[in-house]
């Protein structure tokens, strides 16, 4: 398993763009899917983005579509999010996540095995 780390959250207006970073340690991070979540107040998490081991396809969820672009860079072991024309219902707390295998959906956290400890994302209207 590797051990993730969010960072590039924050506070930002409608409109806006933020472009999150997941920090990944261990040395098989090219080898995992990755994928990133988020968590509003009082709501499921729920599946944003992920993108596959080779970075040869992308998954988007239907909300994010257009808007976010996930990416990797498997030299330095990070994973981007990043998200343009954010709108007040992008606000959550976001996790990065890596998934190894395909038995499960993408867009779904069953498979996810290993999870950052979130960044929080807040757009104001």
């Amino acid at each position: 398993q590797v051990q993730l780390a969010e960072s590039g959250g924050g506070l930002v207006q409608a409109g806006g763009s933020l472009r999150l970073s997941c920090a990944a340690s261990g040395r098989t991070f090219s080898t995992y899917h990755m994928g990133w979540f988020r968590q509003a107040p009082g709501k499921e998490r729920e599946f944003v983005a992920a993108i596959n081991w080779s970075a040869s396809s992308a998954y988007y969820a239907d909300s994010v579509k257009g808007r976010f672009t996930i990416s990797r860079d498997d030299a330095k072991n990070l994973v981007y999010l990043q998200m343009n024309s954010l709108k007040p219902e992008d606000t959550a707390v976001y996790y990065c996540a890596s998934k190894a295998g395909d038995r499960f959906p993408y867009y779904s956290p069953v498979g996810f095995g290993s999870w950052g400890q979130g960044t929080q994302v807040t757009v104001s209207s």
